[in-house]
């Protein structure tokens, strides 16, 4: 059986968050991190949520290249 490729998509539905196109440009319009924020310290993660994150990044694991992508769009701002 193949696995679903990891997308952005699949990164929100994994964080328990509405993967549909307009509440993901929502999500995107209204979290922004300043440059020296960690994406796993954001204030607007659960704790699961924020582990979840904060490990795939050190363990480089499947999710990692998602995982930075939305690292650098909540950068962007």
């Amino acid at each position: 059986m193949e696995l679903p490729n990891k997308d952005l998509t699949t990164l929100f539905d994994q964080l328990g968050l509405d993967s549909d196109p307009a509440s993901m440009d929502a999500f995107f319009a209204s979290h922004a991190l300043a440059h020296d924020t960690k994406l796993s310290d954001a204030d607007f993660w659960t704790p699961s949520q924020a582990a979840f994150l904060r490990d795939e990044i050190r363990e480089d694991a499947e999710w990692a290249p998602v995982v930075d992508e939305l690292n650098a769009r909540l950068h962007e701002q």
